[in-house]
């Protein structure tokens, strides 16, 4: 593990948010960071407003999107809703049929089988659509690159509206709105939006039209604000205005669906980590182990019993999703050794039997034993499917964009991909991958990092910094929880290992010549139990960590996460 101590920003600009803000340097040093250099950038940042949306018809063909539907609902045509099995399509799809639902009839969602008909646009879904007389389908999630795929439903009388936010290839599709802030061509102002993000822009243009206004659709950002954090989108900007409100509404009065997944979760408040680990899981194995008709289905229900009998499907679902994710991990991390592998620049794995609906999160658990770029792929009818994940900095897409003449077809964002190939091309393309990254990877990239905000002193924390810290929510990409150093602390004689296989760390820390009227502080470090040897009879140390107030009977105390120790 490195640390990397982040640069210091302009002392200048430090100094002026001191003076602007009334706050200490620490904390005016933790805003630079994170883009807030102004009075305004704060207000922004500390008090996000609905009023800080964009307007929505700043986005590259919203006009030709909103006159399509309200010709399509002014002549009574028949509307699908289409998106991807994941968080965020399912979230979207969710989001766009309730809303145009509240106020016309002729709505009907399709969400593509992940094992038939694969990821995105499916030549089954516009066959659905012709056989069913829906002339007009709204994609979510989806359809920036299929090109074929829409010309194919013009030559059924059958238009598109694609509302995306994946980068386009060379070609856009020739839909009658193309809507994705990742167009070259579009000058909307925020380009990092999810598909839900992207569909709640458009719901927005259509409600303007409608005379309603941005209250209007609040109940609707429970389902933006999970798509955010499933996403794993920066929550900057807008992402951050549409995530706040969203939780408020997740914590307050989400949606019976959420409720209904939510209800046995001891917590007084969900934080956006809440979501990625409790509510998205368990979406998403809807469509990793069954249908994502069944996300669809629980998180448009009204009814909370109903809901319940939902959630509990796929309570179970989640629970296959795990075992599927623990075997597949085992047998990925035996076929390495075997293969002696260990020493290599990617992790490229592959067994016909591993379940499809899975292959991107054991992807992600591999490049827990090795750090870097990583590809599980499975057999999905003729051809090979895969999940890519990448480490920190190293951009995955571009790699795969090298060796794309081995592949069928791919698509993604810098950090996660999915691709197919011919079975024939796969160790072609396993040597291929693995010899782009080789020549391209800077070699610290292969080390998980610690980005470190800043080094201070233990009596540097109190109330006061805490209560600020936490305004600093909803936490995640773009403005991660603030990770400090302290150097020299020791423990006094508290430390323990705890856990299954002593896998984590508690200890009681303090730092010689520090405020005597600070006692010291819990310490807690999950799955560095192997570093107790470090603090053992009441060696100095250096900690890596972030602060967290832990809740225990009803009293509330800080306590230090460490995330490393050295």
């Amino acid at each position: 593990m490195r640390w990397t101590l982040k640069p210091k920003p302009s002392q200048e600009k430090v100094k002026h948010l001191v003076d602007e803000l009334k706050v200490d340097e620490l904390i005016a040093t933790l805003l630079v960071q994170r883009g807030i250099e102004t009075f305004d950038d704060a207000r922004q940042f500390f008090r996000p407003s609905l009023e800080d949306l964009h307007n929505p018809y700043l986005m590259k063909d919203m006009d030709k999107a909103v006159a399509r539907i309200e010709k399509a609902i002014a002549s009574g045509e028949n509307i699908l809703v289409f998106g991807d099995y994941d968080v965020d399509g399912t979230t979207a799809v969710s989001l766009m049929s309730s809303y145009l639902k509240s106020y016309y009839p002729n709505i009907a969602t399709y969400i593509p089988d992940r094992y038939t008909e694969g990821y995105g646009i499916s030549y089954q879904g516009i066959d659905f659509a012709d056989d069913n007389g829906f002339s007009l389908i709204i994609a979510l999630d989806c359809g920036i690159k299929s090109v074929d795929h829409v010309a194919y439903a013009r030559d059924r009388n059958i238009d598109f509206i694609i509302c995306d936010h994946h980068r386009p290839g060379n070609e856009l599709p020739n839909a009658i709105a193309v809507l994705d802030p990742k167009r070259d061509d579009c000058s909307y102002p925020y380009d990092e939006l999810c598909g839900c993000g992207v569909g709640f822009k458009l719901i927005q243009a259509l409600a303007q039209n409608r005379n309603q206004t941005i209250e209007d659709l609040v109940p609707y950002l429970d389902l933006v604000a999970t798509a955010i954090a499933a996403d794993i989108v920066p929550i900057t900007g807008e992402n951050r205005v549409l995530a706040k409100f969203g939780l408020e509404v997740i914590n307050a009065n989400p949606r019976p669906g959420i409720k209904a997944l939510v209800q046995n979760v001891k917590k007084k408040s969900l934080t956006i980590s809440d979501v990625v680990f409790i509510i998205a899981p368990r979406i998403n194995a809807a469509g990793r182990i069954k249908h994502g008709n069944a996300a669809v289905s629980l998180l448009t229900e009204f009814d909370l019993e109903q809901a319940e009998i939902f959630a509990s499907e796929i309570e179970q679902h989640n629970i296959d999703r795990k075992d599927f994710d623990k075997q597949i991990t085992t047998e990925a991390l035996l076929q390495i050794e075997e293969n002696k592998e260990k020493e290599k620049f990617t992790t490229v794995v592959y067994n016909e039997n591993w379940h499809k609906g899975v292959i991107g999160i054991v992807a992600s658990r591999l490049t827990e034993t090795y750090y870097r770029p990583t590809i599980v792929f499975t057999k999905s009818g003729d051809k090979l499917a895969a999940s890519a994940r990448s480490v920190k900095d190293f951009d995955v897409y571009n790699a795969l964009e090298k060796c794309s003449e081995h592949l069928e077809q791919f698509g993604g964002h810098m950090y996660a991909a999915g691709m197919t190939l011919k079975e024939e091309n796969y160790l072609t393309f396993k040597n291929a991958f693995e010899e782009i990254v080789k020549q391209t990877i800077a070699p610290e990239l292969l080390i998980p990092e610690l980005s470190v905000d800043a080094e201070i002193e233990l009596s540097d924390i109190n109330e006061k910094l805490i209560r600020i810290l936490n305004q600093f929510e909803p936490f995640g990409p773009g403005n991660m929880t603030p990770v400090f150093v302290t150097k020299n602390v020791f423990d006094t004689g508290y430390a323990k290992t705890i856990g299954q296989n002593n896998e984590h760390l508690k200890a009681f820390v303090k730092q010689e010549n520090s405020n005597p009227e600070v006692s010291g502080f819990n310490a807690i470090g999950f799955k560095i139990g192997n570093k107790y040897d470090l603090v053992k009879n009441k060696q100095k140390f250096d900690a890596c960590y972030s602060i967290e107030e832990n809740e225990w009977n009803g009293t509330v105390s800080l306590q230090l996460q460490l995330r490393d120790i050295r």
